[in-house]
């Protein structure tokens, strides 16, 4: 059994601006499903704040799902042994490390950051003049932070253990210049330490091997707790890819995909004991302050050994893309959720207005949407009770979900009979109009979902008016250009229980989707 479902490999950026596209932030979620192994996202948040906020969603949302995900990042998760003790900080030194980072570095939405400062604050807590933090941009002048690398006498090492395991890394110290981890790890670790404590993720998360050990990882471990973090060096996999692309886009999918084949082939659980070379206090080293880089499991590990084919992957169209439905679900209602006010609406609507806004694709809708008081829980209450629900055109009919109909609820639409095309032609109208006559007496109490036709809306209010049967709840809908805005203004001044969307949106899928929302416990 493979230990993951799911891994979300992160390359990270210390950029000072909004930035997309090489150099910037990318992340990859390749998941399994019941066709291999799927690329499920792909994305370049512009700035490190929308990246936290849209990492946090994405792993809420494989909780809920019940999916165990690895979730790495490109950047170092611990300094060199002793660094905390320097700087004088008290506790378990990892802890400690991350949240000095936490506190000190101050990094704004717009992506601005104060990492330089930060470090010579550090330095000067360190207390060997300019060291062991170094590099800043041209210009600038700090008391205790070198523009080139200063020498190392303040008793750290430049590299932690795990980089010299590996080939081509660079120190966690450098700040500036190609190949920068350090600010990396100063904007980065401070994201991680709020992933790990967001209040839908912390029971169910771990960070490697900080929290878990430097041993081998097995699925009862993953399935007590399904979300690890640990640190991966995506240039230990070179990408092949037949496709343009991003180097930094091609790399967290190539990640991904070899922890993928590593887990299948059973290799990824042995990965998590780091290197059988390394001694008793070295583990305890790693374990406490330094960490390690997940998938340098021998001394001398080569960067860029390791071929990925990419589009042998994931499909050599190489799309991006959600296939689960309840996941779809899922993040749609994130994003109308972030998009939308629904706070002005009352509690029992909300879901309606969801349920509206997820099949237009429009979440300015709501500000057209009106409702009498009390209509959604009425509408309910009249499904509970098993009546009828009557429709303009079968394009409702056929959208209204019978299968969770609460009381196997009749739905009737009358267009498409011969009484309604008789009942037209005789009086030289739609058969919308004529069908809404068809109607009877069973309209009393009934919900009725109207999606199409103006003519319909205007002949049920008329009938209404003439003191026939009323039903317990209208969706009005009607779309176009001729009548639809009318018609609804109309349903709005009734005096009936309603609820519609103004202006000429509207249409057969909406009015359907009024009714599936209704079915829920509102």
């Amino acid at each position: 059994m493979a230990l993951f479902d799911a891994y979300l490999m992160v390359d990270w950026s210390a950029e000072t601006r909004p930035k997309t596209g090489k150099d910037s932030i990318w992340f990859a979620l390749a998941e399994r499903s019941g066709a291999g192994l799927r690329l499920h996202a792909l994305e370049n948040p512009a700035t490190r704040h929308q990246a936290r906020e849209r990492l946090a969603d994405v792993l809420a949302g494989l909780l809920n799902r019940d999916k165990r995900v690895l979730v790495g990042f490109d950047f170092s998760f611990g300094y060199s042994d002793g660094t905390a003790r320097a700087m004088g900080l008290r506790g378990t030194p990892w802890k400690a490390a991350w949240q000095t980072l936490a506190r000190d570095v101050h990094d704004d939405e717009n992506n601005s950051n104060d990492r330089f400062e930060a470090a010579d604050r550090l330095n000067r807590l360190i207390g060997h003049g300019e060291g062991p933090f170094w590099g800043h941009p041209v210009g600038r002048r700090y008391r205790n932070l070198a523009m080139t690398k200063p020498g190392y006498d303040h008793g750290l090492e430049e590299k932690r253990l795990c980089e010299h395991a590996i080939t081509d890394t660079q120190p966690v110290w450098k700040l500036a210049g190609v190949g920068s981890v350090g600010g990396q790890v100063m904007t980065g670790l401070p994201v991680v330490r709020a992933l790990r404590s967001d209040k839908r993720l912390r029971e169910r998360c771990r960070i490697w091997p900080f929290e878990t050990g430097l041993s081998p990882m097995t699925a009862r471990d993953t399935a007590k707790t399904p979300i690890v973090l640990a640190e991966i060096y995506p240039s230990l996999v070179t990408p092949v890819s037949a496709r343009p692309a991003v180097k930094d886009a091609l790399q967290v999918q190539a990640i991904a995909a070899h922890m993928a084949a590593a887990d299948d082939e059973r290799k990824l659980g042995r990965m998590f004991a780091g290197s059988p070379d390394l001694t008793a206090k070295q583990r305890r080293t790693i374990e406490r302050e330094e960490a390690w880089i997940l998938g340098v499991d021998r001394p001398g590990t080569r960067a860029g050994s390791i071929r990925v084919d990419v589009d042998a992957a994931y499909g050599a169209a190489g799309f991006a893309y959600l296939n689960d439905g309840a996941a779809i679900y899922a993040e749609s209602r994130r994003i109308i959720e972030s998009e939308t006010d629904l706070t002005r609406l009352p509690e029992a609507l909300r879901p309606l207005a969801v349920r509206l806004i997820h099949t237009c694709g429009m979440p300015d809708i709501v500000d057209d949407l009106d409702a009498s008081d009390g209509a959604a829980t009425k509408g309910h209450a009249a499904l509970v009770a098993g009546r009828p629900i009557f429709c303009d055109v079968e394009m409702v009919a056929k959208g209204i979900i019978a299968r969770r109909l609460p009381a196997k609820n009749q739905i009737v639409c009358k267009v498409a009979s011969k009484a309604a095309a008789n009942r037209a032609e005789k009086h030289h109208t739609t058969r919308s109009w004529a069908a809404a006559d068809l109607w009877g007496d069973k309209l009393e109490g009934a919900v009725v979902a109207i999606g199409n036709a103006p003519t319909a809306l205007f002949r049920l209010l008329e009938t209404i008016a003439a003191g026939g049967p009323r039903p317990a709840l209208v969706l009005g809908m009607p779309v176009g250009f001729v009548g639809a805005a009318e018609s609804k203004r109309a349903l709005a001044d009734s005096g009936l229980d309603y609820v519609t969307v103004h202006g000429r949106r509207g249409g057969s899928a909406m009015a359907a989707a009024g009714v599936n929302a209704l079915m829920g416990g509102i």
